[in-house]
């Protein structure tokens, strides 16, 4: 429960960022939802927004809160897009895809004018990696890829990088259409670089990587109160 108002603290928090007449992007998780949740709160109270869901299942939580919702590119660019994250470091560096949703994700953010994070204070690390590294891979020759990726990280078990399955044991399949691999890899030293190699391997659609797209990190902590921080440059 301690995690939960931790979550809901940050959410709250970032909901004092919002202004009517602005167009959000709304993320995907269990953190994004409570500010998703109090953004239809403040809908029915009045608030003309318009949001681009950044997932199928965020479209379906915001249109049963009668949240206004619009697709990306209906705007021109997002105020603000406000999400969570799997895992933080210092310079503002994240891996997301946790939930499934990485490439919706990070066009979004791309979008965005100001991308503000939301998470509970354990979600903040360094460096990354204690989190496996959800990659993006089309379905096509998936095999294939899978095995160049293992092939690249050879010096991590095999088992530690495999195709995310749902809860049937079926292929966790995307919203785009795509697959997930999972990779266990460890510190990631060098995020910026990782990230570069990744898109470099035909058959990958994106990982889950964000480099350089957070303007700001809002940490809940589990009393309900939050402390804000802005990425680290060197």
């Amino acid at each position: 429960m301690s995690q939960d108002t931790a979550k809901r603290a940050a959410a709250l928090k970032a909901l004092e960022l919002v202004e009517s007449g602005m167009a959000l992007g709304l993320g995907t998780g269990s953190t994004a939802d409570c500010f998703t949740d109090g953004l239809g709160e403040r809908v029915r109270e009045g608030l003309a927004v318009r949001c681009v869901p950044t997932s199928e299942r965020t479209e379906r939580r915001a249109a049963a809160l009668g949240i206004p919702l619009i697709a990306l590119g209906d705007a021109e660019g997002l105020d603000l897009v406000v999400d969570g994250a799997d895992e933080i470091d210092a310079a503002g560096c994240l891996i997301k895809g946790g939930g499934g949703a990485l490439l919706r994700e990070k066009l979004v953010a791309q979008d965005g004018r100001r991308v503000v994070i939301i998470a509970d204070e354990s979600k903040l690390v360094q460096p990354l990696g204690k989190f496996p590294l959800p990659i993006e891979i089309v379905a096509f020759g998936a095999r294939r890829t899978l095995a160049r990726l293992r092939a690249l990280f050879k010096s991590v078990p095999l088992e530690a990088i495999k195709i995310r399955v749902d809860s049937f044991g079926e292929p966790f399949v995307t919203d785009g259409g795509n697959l997930i691999v999972d990779a266990g890899l460890g510190a990631i030293e060098d995020p910026p670089k990782l990230a570069a190699t990744l898109k470099a391997i035909s058959g990958v659609v994106d990982h889950g990587l964000f480099i350089g797209l957070t303007d700001l990190v809002i940490l809940g902590r589990a009393d309900g109160s939050t402390r804000t921080r802005a990425p680290e440059t060197s």
